[in-house]
Order: structure tokens, then C-alpha cells, then sequence
């Protein structure tokens, strides 16, 4: 045993430093000028009658010793920043004056995203996002060449799957296969159809308005109306931007994810570790059969696997995700008594329960509907609520918590049902855990 400590140790200390990519210093040369702009807008008059009380050769000395030192800063942020790959973990040394190690364990790896910015597309660099299981902060390595961030990726990839350290160099990226891609125009018009949209305008438009009668002020007027138009145009043209030539492949490594405009990102789901996925309706995309796809994934932040698909392509793409998992229909879903009205008016019809052999299923909402999927295996904790209102009904909620902080809720269930589902999910949880594949999906590979 000590002996193959010793070799363990020997192998992680002789592991190759390598250092960012040389355009590197680029990026971060704008701190300094990032700190003098801050300093300007907090204090703009100051900040006008400093500088106009200077001489013009004077502020050009300054100019130039700012660039000076943003571009000896970003030369030495990047000289003393370093990377490595051991057999178990990734580490990354930074600080100019304080030192930073980041320590990340190979085998607590939840996804490496591949983002290029529009400028790193033309200089073909890249940087990767790590997600890392129970931090909320992403580390990162920005900027590496295209092709050196490409085969790191999926080197990391592959160690976090379960390969051998050996064999996780060789493998290279996974193939995928094309599951799903979105049309320009389908995206498009689910953007138009959405209500989000629409209320942010209108919101936008409206406000400035009445303040305007109201108030008579101009900047009062712009600074209110000028967010809420902003608002309107990121959950419109910013959501079109972000979601173009979405694309969903299927891999060894998990579902890959690639979108983009102006910024590409490539993204991977792994399997085995989604939390929870939600299937949204929203009102008017009901007539066309489509819905998006949202999800829960512990120490991630990939929240969206389709933006809008047709529902059966949906279904197929979620039992990728969730092997043997099939989507109840609306009709399977059972609603709550007649007694609800009386705790929740008008809404109460939009809930529903089905509750299968793998996955425990709820429903809310009305106008945009929600059905939340929550695995089995998945559930951490399930808990009854019932208040003297309900209790009086002789209804409860039922709610489940997932690895990923969220909860999912069967509202107003039958008291009853509610007090079965309670002992009964908890049983299918314990039974689910035991019969899970592994994090590690590929671990019964390693010797392949």
C-alpha cells in the first residue's frame, strides 16, 4: 500500500505546468483601466474637473503609464498563472501577490463547458468552465488555443467518466450523434409567443409614461423606462442570441450542448446526474405541441437542455437523459379534490401528481405550465405540509427535495393520499439509490 502511495505521490509531483495561451495577458490587462472607469462613473464631476484641470501633456503621461501598467499587470497575472493535470486532480496556481492553488478533484467534475466570445473566435482561442460538485463558483482556464482547450476537455471529461488516467488521453473527444436542433424561425416565434416578453414591453412602455404625466421629468422617466426596455430586449433578442443553432448531441461523455450567435458555447449534461427536469408549456405554444425543456443539475449551471421543441421529440430527448423515464401525459395526471378550490381559487386545477417506477411527477400552473420530474434516486427528503386551512379541507402538499437544493411540490393531494405518498416515496428513494448507476458512468470501463 505504501508502496503505491509513493508512486502516486511521485506521478502527481512530476505532473507538466503549462501556462495559458499568450493573448492571455489581453484580457486581463483591463483591470487597471476597469478600476480609473469605476473611479469615473461613481464620481463623474469630480472625475471632469480633475482632468480638465490637467495639462495635455500631462494626461497623456498618465495615459501612458496607465497602459503601462494594465500591460505589465496582465504579463505577470498570466507569467504567474499555471495549470496541471494529475491522475486525480486538476490544479491551477494563480496570484500575482497572493497565491491561489485551486485543488479540483477529477472525480468531482460535473461538467467542462467550452465558451468562445466573439473576439476569442477570431483569435481561435477558447476558455473552459468547470463545474465542480458542491461549489456554487465556476473555476476556469481562460484563454487556451482552440485545439489545446478542445483536447483538455475532453480529457477532463473522460477522467470524470471513470477512465483510467492512462487511457483518458487516448480517448480523445467522444463522437456525438444529432438528437435535436432548433430552427432559427422555431425559435423566433416561441420568443414572440411567450408572455415574458410581451409583459416586460408593455411594462417598458406604459411605466415612462405615467411617470411622465406624473412627474413631468425627463431622467426619471429615462432612468425607469431604459431598464425595463432592457429587461424586455434580453428575455427577447438576448434569449435569441444566447439559444441560436441550439443543438443537442448525444455522446458517451453525456448530451452535448451547442449554441450561439455571437459567443459559441459548448456545453455537457452528464447522465446520472440530473436532479430534476421541468417540461414547460407556456399558453400560447399549446396549439403548436411545443414545450421547453428546463433542468436541476447539483453544482451546475446548465439550466436549459431545449428551448422549444415539438413534444415528442421533447419526450425522446428527456429519455435520453432519463433512461426509462416516460412523460405522463395530461390526461394520466391525477388533480386534486374539489375541496381545493377553496384553498387555492382558480388555480387549483392546474396541479396534478403521477407518481411511476421512476420518477415522482408534478404539475403546477395554469397559464404557463410546469411538470417537474424528479428521479426516484434522486430524492433526498420528502415532507408533508398542512396547514388549518387545508387540514380542514382534507388536503396536504407533499414535497420533495433533490441534491440540487430545489423542491418539488404535489399540492393539495387528498390527506390520505397525502399520508401514503409520504411513507411510500420515501421507500422508493431508498430502493432507487440502491439500484442507480454510478456518477462515474463509465467507471466499468476503465479496464476497456
Amino acid at each position: 500500500m505504501g508502496g503505491q502511495h509513493g508512486v502516486q505521490d511521485a506521478a502527481e509531483s512530476t505532473a507538466v505546468e503549462r501556462r495559458l495561451h499568450p493573448v492571455t495577458p489581453l484580457r486581463r490587462a483591463w483591470a487597471p483601466v476597469a478600476v480609473g472607469a469605476g473611479w469615473a462613473v461613481h464620481d463623474p464631476d469630480g472625475a471632469y474637473r480633475r482632468v480638465s484641470d490637467l495639462a495635455a501633456e500631462t494626461i497623456l503621461l498618465a495615459a501612458g503609464a496607465l497602459l503601462i501598467a494594465a500591460s505589465l499587470y496582465g504579463f505577470l497575472s498570466w507569467w504567474f498563472t499555471h495549470f496541471s493535470v494529475t491522475d486525480t486532480e486538476l490544479r491551477i496556481r494563480t496570484g500575482l501577490i497572493f497565491r491561489r492553488t485551486a485543488h479540483i478533484r477529477l472525480d468531482r467534475l460535473q461538467a467542462v463547458d467550452l465558451n468562445q466570445p466573439l473576439l476569442a473566435r477570431f483569435l481561435g482561442v477558447a476558455k473552459l468552465k468547470l463545474d465542480v460538485i458542491g461549489t456554487d463558483k465556476k473555476d476556469e482556464l481562460a484563454y487556451l488555443g482552440e485545439p489545446e482547450a478542445r483536447a483538455l476537455r475532453a480529457e477532463l471529461l473522460a477522467r470524470a467518466a471513470g477512465f483510467a488516467p492512462e487511457r483518458a488521453r487516448e480517448v480523445g473527444e467522444a463522437p456525438a450523434a444529432v438528437l435535436l436542433h432548433v430552427p432559427p424561425q422555431m425559435l423566433a416565434m416561441s420568443l414572440v409567443l411567450s408572455g415574458g416578453m410581451w409583459a416586460w414591453a408593455v411594462t417598458g412602455i406604459t411605466v415612462p409614461v405615467l411617470l411622465w404625466f406624473a412627474t413631468q421629468s425627463i431622467p426619471l422617466v429615462i432612468g425607469t423606462g431604459l431598464p425595463l426596455l432592457g429587461a424586455a430586449g434580453a428575455s427577447s433578442v438576448g434569449r435569441f442570441i444566447k439559444e441560436y443553432d441550439w443543438t443537442v448531441g448525444a455522446s458517451p461523455d453525456g448530451l452535448r450542448l451547442d449554441h450561439g450567435l455571437l459567443d459559441k458555447a459548448h456545453e455537457t449534461v452528464p447522465p446520472g446526474r440530473v436532479q430534476t427536469v421541468h417540461v414547460v408549456e407556456p399558453l400560447l405554444w399549446r396549439r403548436r405541441g411545443w414545450v421547453r425543456i428546463e433542468l436541476d443539475v447539483a453544482g451546475s449551471s446548465n439550466d436549459v437542455l431545449v428551448p422549444v421543441a415539438p413534444r415528442a421529440v421533447a419526450a425522446e430527448v428527456i429519455e435520453r437523459i432519463l433512461p426509462g423515464v416516460v412523460v405522463p401525459a395530461t390526461g394520466a395526471l391525477s388533480r386534486p379534490p374539489s375541496s381545493a378550490r377553496w384553498c387555492v381559487p382558480l388555480w387549483w386545477r392546474g396541479y396534478g401528481l403521477a407518481v411511476t417506477d421512476t420518477v415522482f411527477a408534478a404539475r403546477h400552473g395554469r397559464l404557463r405550465r410546469k411538470l417537474s420530474l424528479v428521479p426516484h434516486a434522486k430524492v433526498q427528503s420528502v415532507r408533508l405540509i398542512q396547514g388549518p386551512w387545508m387540514r380542514r379541507q382534507g388536503v396536504a402538499d407533499v414535497h420533495v427535495e433533490t441534491g440540487a437544493n430545489t423542491s418539488v411540490a404535489a399540492r393539495l393531494r387528498p390527506s390520505a393520499e397525502a399520508a401514503e405518498l409520504l411513507e411510500s416515496q420515501a421507500e422508493r428513494s431508498r430502493t432507487g439509490r440502491r439500484t442507480a448507476a454510478p456518477d462515474r458512468w463509465m467507471s466499468g470501463q476503465q479496464g476497456a
